[in-house]
Formats: C-alpha cells, sequence, structure tokens
C-alpha cells in the first residue's frame, strides 16, 4: 500500500495578516519533508469560492513549486476540474505535461467536475453539463499527449487538427484518476480504466462496498488512455502526536472543522430542486446537512468516528491499527488529510514524521 498527503490549504478564520502566505509556505515545507521522509504522493485539490475550507484555486503552480522542493515523491492533481469554463481541456494537458517535465515524470493527473453549487454556479456551468463535459475532455487529454496531430468534434469541445504542446515525457502518458464519491463515480471510474481516488472519507467497513463496484467495473474497462490504471485511493484525516491526548488536543476540532464546512458545502443543493439526476446524490447530503445542523453541535459524530478506528488520530500505535484496517479493505494507497483547521505547522510536521517513521515501515 502507498500513502499520500493531499492539501486543500485550509485557513479557519480568524485570520491574520500574512497568513495566505503562511499557509502556502508552511505547506511546501511540509511536502518537502514527506518526500525527505518516504511518502509516496503528494494530492492538492482545485476548488474556487470555498472560504477557509479551501484556498488552493491554482494546483499547478502549487505542485510546480513543491517539484523544485522534492526528488521522489508523485506530484497529483486531486483534481483538475474539467468542465469549462474551469479549463479547457487543451489547457489541462499543456500544464499537466509541463507539470510532468519540471518534475522529471513524477505527475498524475486526477480529475473531477466539482460537486458544489459555489464553484459550478460562480463559473455559471449548468450542472447537468458537467458530467458530459469531464468525460469529453478525459478522452480528449490522453489523445493530446500521445497524437502528434490531435483534432477533435465533439458535443462540448470543437478542435481544429494542431499539435498539443509541450508533451509529457512519461510514456506512454502519466496515469489517469477520477474524483470518487457517490457508487456511479466509481463505477465509472473503473469503466473508463482510470484510477478512484475515493475522497468521500470512507472508512473500512463501509469503504469495500465502493472498493468492489470499483474492481467490478474495471474488469471489463475500455481506457480512454493508453493503459489501464487500476488503482484504488481511500483518503482519511490524520494528526498523530506521541499520545493520544495530544493529538486529540489538535485533532478533534480540526476534524470537527472540516466535518462541518464539508457538510455546508453541500448546503446549496438542497435549494436547487432542478438539480440533475448526476447531483441528486448531494441533494439527499444537503437534507440530512441541513437536519443536522438544526441540531447543534456534531452530534458526537468524531467520538464516534475516533472510537471506531476510522481516523488516523490517536499515538503511533493506535493509528497503526487504523491503517491495518485500511490495509485489509485492499486498497492500493490511503491519502491522509493533515493540514486542517488550525493545527499547527509544527503539529503537521510531526504528524508528518511520526507516520513516516512509526507506521509506513510496517506497510512496505
Amino acid at each position: 500500500m502507498k500513502f499520500g498527503i493531499i492539501y486543500e490549504l485550509q485557513m479557519q478564520k480568524p485570520w491574520e495578516d500574512g497568513a495566505e502566505f503562511r499557509t502556502y509556505h508552511d505547506a511546501l515545507a511540509q511536502v518537502e519533508l514527506a518526500d525527505q521522509l518516504g511518502f509516496d504522493y503528494i494530492w492538492e485539490v482545485e476548488h474556487h469560492f470555498l472560504t477557509e475550507y479551501s484556498h488552493s484555486s491554482a494546483p499547478e503552480v502549487f505542485l510546480a513549486a513543491a517539484s523544485q522542493r522534492t526528488k521522489n515523491v508523485r506530484l497529483g492533481h486531486g483534481v483538475a476540474l474539467l468542465p469549462y469554463p474551469f479549463n479547457h481541456p487543451i489547457r489541462v494537458a499543456e500544464r499537466a505535461a509541463a507539470l510532468d517535465i519540471v518534475s522529471s515524470g513524477r505527475m498524475d493527473l486526477g480529475t473531477g467536475r466539482s460537486i458544489t453549487e459555489q464553484e459550478l454556479g460562480g463559473f455559471n456551468i449548468d450542472p447537468a453539463d458537467s458530467r458530459g463535459m469531464w468525460e469529453e475532455a478525459i478522452e480528449m487529454i490522453p489523445k493530446m499527449w500521445t497524437q502528434e496531430t490531435f483534432s477533435w468534434e465533439g458535443k462540448y469541445f470543437v478542435v481544429p487538427p494542431r499539435n498539443v504542446l509541450p508533451k509529457p515525457i512519461q510514456n506512454p502518458h502519466p496515469p489517469l484518476w477520477m474524483a470518487c464519491t457517490q457508487p456511479e463515480s466509481f463505477r465509472i471510474a473503473g469503466k473508463k480504466g482510470i484510477g478512484a481516488l475515493s475522497f468521500g472519507f470512507i472508512a473500512p467497513g463501509v469503504l469495500e462496498a465502493s472498493l468492489a463496484i470499483y474492481r467490478e467495473s474495471v474488469k471489463n474497462a475500455k481506457p480512454v488512455g493508453e493503459f489501464v490504471n487500476n488503482k484504488f485511493a481511500a483518503t482519511s484525516f490524520a494528526c498523530v502526536a506521541p499520545t493520544d491526548e495530544e493529538a486529540l488536543e489538535y485533532g478533534r476540532p480540526a476534524a470537527q472543522f472540516f466535518q462541518e464546512s464539508l457538510g455546508i458545502l453541500f448546503v446549496p443543493w438542497g435549494k436547487r430542486p432542478d438539480a440533475p439526476p448526476s447531483y441528486q446524490y448531494y441533494v439527499s447530503l444537503a437534507q440530512m446537512v441541513e437536519e443536522r445542523l438544526s441540531q447543534g453541535g456534531d452530534g458526537g459524530r468524531f467520538e464516534e468516528a475516533w472510537e471506531s478506528g476510522a481516523l488516523c488520530v490517536g499515538s503511533p500505535e493506535r493509528v497503526r491499527q487504523v491503517v491495518e484496517r485500511y490495509a485489509a479493505t485492499g486498497v492500493d494507497q490511503l491519502i491522509l488529510m493533515v493540514q486542517v483547521g488550525r493545527i499547527p505547522h509544527e503539529k503537521v510536521m510531526q504528524t508528518i514524521r511520526l507516520f513516516a517513521e512509526e507506521i509506513i515501515p510496517k506497510f512496505r
């Protein structure tokens, strides 16, 4: 099992002067340490307008900077948003190829369509078109990388014959992934022969159902690229300290902030009776979130998740037991969110160091 770290570049209020500068540069220092200590992947999201939850609107810039401070860790878009006008697929292919070059062939391209009304509405994207645009773009990108002359005529994109430059240096091209949260997404990722980034923070015991959907679907994959990237990555929140008490002191409020912020992102879907079928999953989540918010507090959800062993929060010994449960599911990678809420930079560095030194070696 491989291990990764994912960045939202979170900035919980209140903010002090220079907060964004410190957030970015602290994260780069964390990435450098993770590379030195043997983590396999660094992922960074693309989000827009999600105040506090994510200040990461230009992952290609952050990942390029990270590429110059690291030597071995793979650098992944987790994810690049493919619907237009978030990004035109030509620009995604160009920027990703450039990142592959400057990182000496360490780039993975994770893709998605956005699951928030805030982002789609901010770019005036009709939610009914987002999956279709993603599907068209994910078919186009690997062809741009491998064909000297590329052209396309589809429903959403028309490209006359052009040589899209630069080309990536990985042969035949970098691995492709898809962000997945609802069951249908895992099926689509498998069908298209691309890796599944399970970004729903699904714990063992429930995670296996999503993994089974993906594994069954990928058996009959018709890959959009030149090969099938049969990989499944799970995600978990992590705060590791010498003792459970210290980990909980910093990890509990950060996890509660993350859970509440993530839930609030879905609330606008509850006010969209016109939401298309592919977003009905998030409409139901919005209804659940609104009911929970009306009750106040987190309803003991953190304690329940922590006691059940779903979160990588605690001493190295405790977290090792949690990771064993993820490993037992058969996932190919466990991606950790370590920079969350107001966890101090030095505590994030501590989590990275303890996880790398005390936990990862047990799973090599």
